[in-house]
């Protein structure tokens, strides 16, 4: 009886729901084709291997990419999943409803072309490793911040994904910087341009907004947002440079905010923590907070009457 009942109760739910379906809304869309994050993780995991030989290898697997045969074999599989998603998103409809359904013949050479970007990210990755290295005496070795960074994790992402956001690659490289924001609490759009040796210290509810420019050796806290004043204009902002730039040599202390499309920062200045920056800042500047009078009221509850 109670089993009758529970069907017909899900029975009915379903036809509902397949009724719903078909108001022919974004949620409803079930695609033929889809893209899989599994598969973009997976892809992010195999570059990682390409970028940093040895480190990220299953156990037993110590040499196995050490020679070009086998970085070729590697390479190959990144080659073939990557193409396949980006044939995939490139297929999909800027409204994130529909496909196309014919095959778009770009993404072969897309992919192509952001395999040979590989060369660049070591070379930038390289400089981001000496900048936190020489900035955090918390570290021992450049492995440990490889190994166990999350901010040199999140960089390492971004930067994957940057040069596909440059190849306006959709969906994908967004895919990629969520998972790195998913991992270590730190917010990079795909899209950002930073520089050399970019520096992220612990890094956690860290915050880089879409159009946002950073400049060589500037190095952030956790906490810090770079971001919008305002996005009440929606879709109509797109394209519109709403963030900040950051010039070189900049530092930024945990808790600032700095704001705005048309806020610059020059160089050699100093963000302190908390600061909340809506305007230019000029070049060899210290941003901070006027020390506050801190007060105590004891209760001296062992006084003798």
């Amino acid at each position: 009886m109670e089993d009758n009942y529970a069907n017909e109760k899900i029975n009915a739910l379903a036809n509902l729901l397949v009724n719903d379906y078909c108001k022919k809304r974004a949620i409803d869309e079930v695609p033929i084709e889809h893209i899989d994050r599994s598969i973009i993780i997976e892809i992010v995991k195999k570059i990682k291997m390409v970028i940093y030989p040895g480190y990220y290898e299953k156990n037993g697997d110590d040499q196995m990419y050490n020679t070009i045969n086998n970085v070729a074999i590697l390479l190959r599989d990144i080659f073939y999943n990557l193409n396949e998603q980006v044939s995939i998103a490139l297929n999909f409809c800027k409204d994130n409803i529909k496909f196309d359904r014919k095959r778009n013949v770009k993404s072969e050479q897309i992919v192509i072309d952001f395999l040979n970007k590989i060369p660049k990210i070591r070379k930038y990755l390289d400089t981001d490793i000496d900048a936190i290295f020489n900035n955090d005496p918390a570290a021992y070795s450049k492995s440990e911040i490889i190994y166990a960074y999350p901010g040199l994790f999140a960089i390492s992402v971004y930067r994957v994904a940057h040069e596909l956001y440059l190849l306006n690659v959709p969906l994908i490289p967004r895919i990629m910087t969520e998972y790195a924001h998913n991992m270590t609490g730190i917010d990079i759009h795909p899209g950002v341009t930073i520089g050399e040796y970019f520096c992220i210290d612990h890094g956690t509810g860290i915050v880089i907004g879409e159009t946002s420019v950073i400049g060589n050796n500037v190095k952030i806290y956790q906490n810090v947002t770079i971001g919008a004043l305002s996005t009440k204009g929606g879709q109509k902002l797109q394209g519109i440079k709403r963030h900040p730039t950051i010039c070189d040599n900049v530092t930024i202390y945990s808790g600032a905010s700095i704001l705005g499309g048309k806020t610059i920062v020059g160089k050699n200045s100093t963000i302190g923590g908390n600061v909340f920056v809506t305007s230019s800042v000029p070049p060899n500047s210290k941003l901070s907070f006027k020390n506050r009078e801190l007060k105590y009221n004891f209760n001296n509850s062992n006084k003798k009457h």
